[in-house]
């Protein structure tokens, strides 16, 4: 039986390894940092004394990989979130507060009902949406949508969350994708899910627990800095300690940013164009909500987090703000916070934490760039959430693009 080695352990790595592992199969991950998870993990932050994640993420009771990948693992009650479909949001500068709250059910009657919707939003306005489904690969969100109050209060919001990119550049076939598998399906699979304590308490350490009791390997600050091949088959992993020799039935599996992809495999064709993520955390103990978190409008930040003892803010499509300090950009946020979570409060001690190449810029044409899992070279395979996964870079793109990668190996040969 083959021996399968993945470099990489992020979300997209251990996805594939999980199901391997569950299969019987030989696992090796190899991580190039000194801990697992990627852009999605938790650490103790010594200049806050506390332990936060380092980036945002919410999850919908519609990702069904990620959901899979919890349930292997046995943390999908380590998830909070509401009870209901519900979706809080305030606009900054008019004060104004609503809350979507779509109905469970398929058939979207919750358009009907103002108290439900996006204030000033028309039938017409939400039968608008219809035009994504049959948008082109070339159509762009802001090309495609009129710019009416849905557009402006839950549609940019939602597509910059989900994209990572500005909607004037977005891929409005990838917002539909997301689209199709959550609000397009009826709210119960719009649940927004959240890790209740870190992101390494729900995704990450159970994972290597689980793969640890099965016999896998997990080699941390360890770096592949090349693949040896002979033209169809790789037959090395190069390493600064030395080679490390690949039998003729091992597998490789490359879930790594893309980057690094194209490194370890020249030629390969992967997105080039990134965008940014800028997330602030605050050391402030809120009141909690009845969701977790809020919805920005006409703010620098899109969300809100309200996690114990800390307040999280996330900018997406961050690319604008290479140029700002960290420190200008919170002095500029935390007011909008005050203004959210109604309380009057100097700045705190705070965390900036800026991803300069968080995803691939989900954009018509690196759409384009996106392949499979599949390779020139026989034995090795890619994942991530960069891969063609039909979803832009998500955690349930990356998941799902790690359970591919593996379903691929354990497929009986033609």
């Amino acid at each position: 039986m083959s021996h399968v080695h993945i470099i990489g352990a992020g979300l997209a790595g251990l996805a594939a390894a999980l199901d391997l592992a569950a299969a019987g199969r030989a696992v090796t991950l190899y991580e190039s940092g000194p801990t697992c998870g990627g852009r999605c993990r938790s650490y103790f932050d010594r200049e806050l004394g506390t332990r936060i994640d380092n980036g945002n993420h919410l999850l919908l009771s519609g990702n069904r990989a990620a959901m899979r990948y919890l349930t292997r693992i046995g943390t999908q009650d380590t998830l909070g979130g509401p009870a209901t479909p519900l979706f809080p949001f305030i606009d900054i500068p008019s004060r104004r507060r609503w809350n979507v709250r779509p109905n469970r059910g398929p058939i979207p009657w919750w358009v009907f009902i103002p108290s439900r919707g996006v204030p000033g939003a028309t039938l017409r306005d939400y039968a608008s949406l219809l035009r994504l489904r049959r948008a082109s690969p070339a159509d762009t969100i802001a090309g495609l949508l009129p710019h009416t109050e849905l557009y402006r209060n839950l549609l940019e919001p939602l597509a910059i969350a989900a994209l990572n990119t500005p909607p004037e550049h977005g891929s409005a076939r990838l917002l539909w994708a997301v689209m199709a598998e959550s609000l397009a399906r009826g709210g119960a699979h719009c649940i927004p899910r959240f890790p209740k304590l870190g992101l390494s308490e729900s995704f990450i350490d159970p994972a290597l627990a689980y793969l640890t009791v099965r016999g896998a390997t997990i080699r941390t600050s360890q770096r592949i800095a090349a693949l040896q091949t002979d033209g169809t088959h790789a037959t090395a992993l190069l390493t600064p300690d030395g080679p490390i020799a690949l039998n003729p039935t091992d597998q490789v599996i490359l879930a790594v940013p893309a980057p690094v992809a194209a490194a370890l495999l020249p030629g390969l064709t992967v997105p080039d164009e990134f965008q940014a993520i800028f997330n602030l955390h605050f050391k402030y103990a809120a009141a909690p909500t009845e969701a977790g978190f809020i919805g920005l409008i006409g703010s620098l930040a899109e969300w809100i987090f309200i996690k114990p003892g800390i307040v999280s803010v996330t900018i997406s499509a961050a690319n604008r703000l290479a140029d700002h300090a960290p420190e200008e950009l919170a002095r500029a946020i935390w007011p909008d916070i005050c203004t959210a979570l109604d309380i009057v409060a100097e700045m705190p001690p705070w965390r900036a934490i800026r991803e300069k190449r968080a995803t691939f810029a989900a954009t018509p044409a690196q759409q384009q760039r996106r392949i499979s899992a599949t390779t020139n070279v026989q034995n090795v395979t890619v994942s991530g959430d960069w891969t063609d996964t039909g979803l832009p870079a998500t955690i349930e793109g990356a998941i799902r693009s790690g359970f591919v990668a593996a379903q691929k190996l354990l497929a009986p040969a033609n």
